[in-house]
């Protein structure tokens, strides 16, 4: 793309600018469009349509069963609907992944969605999905490496999900660098990828207060951030996330005088929740990744089929582990 359709100019906006000049713009190099901004374009008005990533889990269990009875449900319903690609220590050299992967989609003019789960300390009080940089300088370096690598494409990231959702066995120290760390994250992106929308990953209404997630999220810096996200890898309802969206952002207002635009997984959500939050039976798939539907998007953020760890119907799984009868279950409800 040339930077004009990198900033998102319309036709109308270049209509007074002298022929010559309208010519140089469009001839400029992409790494002029990648200079710092304060706020992000649009990237929804950047692509056309969402990225299905191409080697998601579900993907690879397709292709490489394709005589299992359920290998054409999974395709159908799961692997062939736009989805996040999380990113972590596994990824290698994580510039280079970022960037691979955000190119893969430039070049179909998608636009993809990114999760950044590596925070120092990651899932400290939950356990399930334990690790993480292995200090918060190794973070806020790959943190740097990862916006870099997105440079001036268009994306959507889920910045660190749960990192704000339970404090209950961190001292404030460990809570003050936690909130240190989310913030230099959102600086970069801003610095480092003006056309990425950043939400700072809010939890769920079943975590903590309306109150008490504005307080965290403020804290953590999401005036700077696109806004933040809800229900990751969760069960809740569209209707109860937005609803609990709508009072953080009243809390927002009230306290700090801003609101923020959210976002809501709903890959899990279709019976809504039972109670339990790691591997719970009869859930179902929800609303597939669209714009709207009460939240400025709703996205499938976690693979349906994908562990939550060693617990529920996925007993002996580790996070993130693709379970192909999880899957199927999940498709029609049982």
């Amino acid at each position: 793309m040339n930077l004009l359709k990198r900033l998102g100019c319309r036709r109308a906006s270049v209509l007074g600018l002298p022929p010559a000049l309208v010519a140089a713009l469009s001839a400029l190099p992409l790494a002029l469009a990648a200079a710092p901004a304060a706020h992000a374009a649009d990237p929804t008005t950047m692509t056309n349509g969402f990225y299905v990533d191409p080697d998601s889990s579900a993907k690879r269990w397709v292709a490489a069963n394709p005589g299992d009875g359920r290998a054409s449900a999974v395709n159908a319903s799961i692997a062939n609907t736009p989805t996040a690609r999380w990113f972590g220590s596994w990824s290698g050299t994580i510039g280079t992944a970022t960037g691979a992967y955000t190119g893969a989609a430039d070049a179909r003019d998608k636009l993809p969605v990114l999760v950044a789960y590596n925070i120092y300390n990651r899932d400290y009080c939950g356990g399930h999905s334990a690790g993480g940089a292995s200090s918060p300088s190794a973070y806020r370096n790959w943190i740097a490496q990862f916006a870099g690598g997105i440079a001036g494409r268009p994306a959507v990231v889920v910045l660190e999900p749960d990192s704000l959702g339970n404090y209950g066995c961190m001292t404030q120290a460990q809570i003050d660098e936690r909130e240190s760390m989310l913030t230099g994250a959102l600086a970069e992106f801003n610095r480092q990828a003006p056309n990425t929308w950043v939400y700072l990953d809010a939890g769920n209404p079943a975590w903590a207060s309306a109150a008490t997630m504005a307080q965290r999220l403020h804290e953590a810096g999401v005036r700077q951030a696109r806004g933040f996200s809800l229900n990751v890898s969760n069960y809740l309802t569209t209707a109860e996330n937005t609803a609990y969206g709508n009072a953080v952002n009243r809390e927002l207002g009230a306290r700090y005088g801003y609101t923020k635009p959210f976002v809501v997984d709903t890959s899990r959500n279709g019976n809504g929740s039972n109670g339990q939050w790691c591997n719970p039976s009869g859930r179902r798939i929800g609303t597939p990744t669209q714009l709207g539907g009460g939240a400025e998007m709703l996205l499938w953020i976690k693979v349906p089929g994908e562990s939550d760890g060693n617990c529920g119907v996925g007993s002996g799984s580790s996070a993130g582990q693709f379970l192909p009868e999880v899957a199927y279950k999940m498709i029609y409800g049982y």
